[in-house]
This record gives structure tokens, C-alpha cells and sequence, in this order.
């Protein structure tokens, strides 16, 4: 089978595998190794693990809701299509505009974190001072080094969707072996420093913890994302999109824990890669630090790598339907892939490094209620697909669907008010807010190019005729 459109088509080549790792690699990048120190001095060890199970408690519901339309819908474009037959084209374009806007914070943070990385493990990296943003100095370094860094994912994604997955493989494999190394080293090693269990924070901490956590979790949706690149059955890539983020979420509670049971928050939070710094105490060597730091490095290229197969993949769902200008829905004649909505992903990226360090804050909040927006959509398409078309085939059906999607509801309500003004862990102004204001402007324009959206008419044609190509 394959996805057919006027400039090319789609293969399917993905396996279970690949499936599987695209994801999970997605999720388990970089975030963790820069953040984890951030966490438990918000929270404490306690605090931050407890952020942790309310976010990826959510998560695996809507991952499960996900499960069910990916299965019935296995079509590029994920969140696009499900929220076009739900909710029509107004509602399908802001859910995918979202969750593209949450896809490309995390490529621009992957662009920040590789020059950072850099800079922990290479003495002297931070040279030419270019600028400041937000008091903290930029350096040309930097800029180098993210712009090199997205020139080459850019590169591996436009070649071909399965080089990609390999890719994606080794290095997946390369940061759960880091983790785990982690997690021994507490095991054997750990000294459980005394701090209060919510580090005096109370659930204003936690909160704040949470507001990050579909940050660090979003990547199961690159499944549905990628599904009309996947040669595997409609049930099991259901199966697949729940397996992804239980495995995720218990890495993220490992880890948390090990870097907690040999440094307190306020240690780890002074330091650049506190993931890699808890590691050297673990184990009271530098040199290992710095093995993980360099196993880090993989968690950077991953996520880096499944988000430019996302965003990209959405944006030319996008374009496909008349949503964005067509070009971007141009397939390489060679290579199979989406080249123009790639190049774009790519340019977008090469841009963060120019705002420095503070850039990673930055996007992991406003991306965040960007993914929430997009996953509190999803939830309502399923509602409203279960409602009015209750004998649509769903291969990987949910029980108790209707309860399963009313407390996905209440849980992605619950997050996106924590992003809001008035809530102790809101976005801040100007910086983050101005982020989100500049997507939705963008996304105005860019739909004002492509002649506005189409009629519901012309959606359902869509739909029809994409199925029928499949």
C-alpha cells in the first residue's frame, strides 16, 4: 500500500521496529539529561516523580485514544486526519497547526542542546560572543554548531525515511544503555541525600514540573505521524503508540530517582548536564561524566531526527489538504520523502541557536501547550467519531471508550489551564507568550497563502479519496 498523491507518493518501509524506536527515541532525548536537575530542585525527588506519573498518566490515555484512531485511520498526518473528519477543516487546522508548533519547539531545542552538550564535555567551546537574549550571551560557537547540526538531520531526513529509522535505532539503543548505567550506579553507589520531599516547593513545584512533561513525553503521536510510511497491521500500531510511553515514562522515574539518590537539587541544578554530573558522582569519575555526556549527544539526534520526520509529515498533510501553499506538499521523486516541508522544518531550526542558551526554556513551555492544544483535539475527535459513527472499523478499539475519552478530556482540560495566566506555572511574558502569538500569526499567513480553508465539502472529498488510494 502506499499514499498517492499529484507530486509522488509515500512507501510503506517502516517495520514494527522501526515504529517502535522512531517513537521512543523521539521521547527519550535530550530533555532529560539537561532538565533533570531543574526538576528536582523545583520538587524535590518526590515532587518531580509525582509531576512525572500526573503527566504520563495523562499521556497514556491520550496515547491510548490515539491507539484507537490511529488504528482505524492509518494515514499520514496523524492528528490531521482524525480531527478533519471530526471536527472539519477549522478544527483540523488548529489541531495540527499545534501540535506542528510543539513538533518544532522540540527541533529547536534539540538545536540549542547540541552546542550545549558541546560545551560540558569540549573546554573552551564557548567563543565569539556574538550577542545577549535575556542576559545570557550568545556565541558563535553556538550558532556553528546548531546551524552544522541541522544542516546533517535535514540532510539524513530528505534522503529517505528508512535511513532515518536505522538511524534512529542505534542510537535509541545508545541511550537506554546510558540510563540504565545511571540507574546502577545509584543502585550501588547512592548516598540518598536528605532534602525535604517536595524541596519546599509544595504542589506549586510540582506543578511547575508538570506543565514540562508533555514536553519530555511528546513523540508517541510521531506513530500516527509516520503511519502511512508503516507496513504493519492497524492493531498493532495501536498496540505500538500505548508500548511507547509506558517505556518512556518508566525511564524518565528511573532516572529521576538515580540522579536523586546521589545529588540533591541544589547540586545538580548549577550544573550544565546534570543527568552527566550525577553520573560522575555516582561513579567519582570524570571521565565517565563525560562518556555521558556523550551518550547524550544520541538523545539529541534522536528527537532531533523523529520531529523532523513529524513536522514534516504534518505539514504536508497540510499542504496535501489545501491548508498550507502546495508546495510543501511536494514528494522527491527519489527518495519518496516530503523535501520541502523537511527543508522548512530544517530552516526553522537553524534559526533557534541565534538566541542562545535561554532558548531551551523557552521552547519547552510554549511548545508544551502546543502538544496539550493539539492532544485535547484529538480527544474530542474521538468523542465526537464515537458518537456519530459508532460502527466505523477501529481494529484497535478501546473499552469503555466513552470513559476512557471523558477523563482523557478532564486530563488535557487540566493541563492546558496550567499553561494559562492566573496559574502558578502559567507561560511567562514576553518571551514565551510571543512565541505562541508568532506560530499563530505565521500559521494565519501561510493559510491566507494556500486561499483559506477549504469547504467541508472539499475536506470529506479529501478523506474519501486518500482512504481510497491506501
Amino acid at each position: 500500500m502506499s499514499i498517492i498523491t499529484m507530486t509522488g507518493e509515500l512507501s510503506r518501509v517502516l517495520s514494527k521496529r522501526d515504529v517502535f524506536v522512531l517513537a521512543l527515541g523521539a521521547m527519550i532525548g535530550w530533555g532529560w539529561i539537561v532538565q533533570t536537575g531543574y526538576f528536582i530542585d523545583q520538587s524535590g525527588v518526590t515532587g518531580a516523580i509525582s509531576a512525572f506519573v500526573l503527566g504520563g498518566f495523562m499521556v497514556s490515555v491520550v496515547s491510548l485514544i490515539y491507539g484507537e484512531l490511529a488504528s482505524a485511520m492509518p494515514f499520514v498526518g496523524g492528528e490531521h486526519v482524525y480531527s478533519m473528519r471530526a471536527l472539519g477543516p477549522a478544527g483540523a487546522f488548529v489541531c495540527t497547526w499545534a501540535i506542528i508548533f510543539g513538533y518544532i519547539s522540540v527541533v529547536a531545542f534539540e538545536a540549542v542542546a547540541l552546542p550545549s552538550a558541546l560545551a560540558y564535555i569540549v573546554p573552551g567551546f564557548n567563543v565569539f560572543e556574538l550577542w545577549t537574549v535575556a542576559g545570557q550571551p550568545v556565541y558563535g560557537t553556538w550558532v556553528a554548531t546548531g546551524v552544522i547540526g541541522s544542516v546533517v538531520i535535514t540532510y539524513l531526513n530528505y534522503r529517505g525515511v528508512r535511513p532515518a529509522a536505522q538511524f534512529q535505532a542505534i542510537l535509541a539503543l545508545v541511550i537506554t544503555l546510558s540510563g540504565l548505567t545511571l540507574l546502577l550506579g545509584a543502585l550501588f553507589n547512592g548516598t540518598s541525600p536528605s532534602s525535604p520531599p517536595l524541596a519546599g516547593a509544595g504542589i506549586g513545584g510540582v506543578f511547575t514540573v508538570a506543565i514540562m512533561t508533555p514536553f519530555m513525553f511528546v513523540g508517541f503521536d510521531v506513530i500516527p505521524q509516520a503511519a502511512g510510511e508503516a507496513d504493519v497491521s492497524p492493531k498493532l500500531l495501536g498496540g505500538l503508540i500505548g508500548l511507547s510511553v509506558a517505556c518512556a515514562a518508566a525511564f524518565y522515574i528511573a532516572v529521576i530517582w538515580a540522579a536523586g539518590q546521589v545529588a540533591t537539587g541544589a547540586t545538580l541544578v548549577e550544573s550544565s548536564l546534570p543527568a552527566a554530573t550525577a553520573m560522575e558522582i555516582a561513579f567519582d569519575s570524570v571521565t565517565i561524566g563525560r562518556i555521558m555526556a556523550l551518550a547524550g549527544l544520541a538523545g539529541i539526534l534522536t528527537s532531533w531526527n523523529g520531529f523532523v520526520l513529524g513536522a514534516s509529515r504534518a505539514i504536508y498533510a497540510m499542504a496535501d489538504s489545501n491548508m498550507l501553499p502546495e508546495r510543501l506538499a511536494t514528494i522527491h521523486d527519489d527518495h519518496d520523502t516530503p523535501s520541502t516541508a523537511i527543508v522548512l522544518v530544517g530552516g526553522l531550526a537553524a534559526l533557534a541557536p541565534l538566541f542562545g542558551e535561554q532558548m531551551l526554556v523557552w521552547v519547552v513551555n510554549a511548545g508544551g501547550l502546543g502538544m496539550v492544544t493539539a492532544w485535547l483535539l484529538v480527544v474530542v475527535s474521538f468523542l465526537v467519531l464515537r458518537y456519530r459513527d459508532p460502527d466505523f472499523d477501529r481494529p484497535f478499539k478501546l473499552p469503555a471508550g466513552y470513559a476512557v475519552g471523558a477523563l482523557g478530556l478532564l486530563l488535557t482540560v487540566f493541563f492546558v489551564g496550567l499553561y494559562l495566566p492566573g496559574s502558578p506555572s502559567a507561560l511567562a511574558w514576553p518571551y514565551e507568550w510571543a512565541m505562541v502569538g508568532g506560530w499563530c500569526l505565521l500559521g494565519v499567513v501561510l493559510l491566507a497563502v494556500a486561499g483559506g480553508l477549504p469547504t467541508r465539502t472539499e475536506a470529506k472529498a479529501h478523506l474519501s479519496a486518500q482512504q481510497l488510494e491506501d
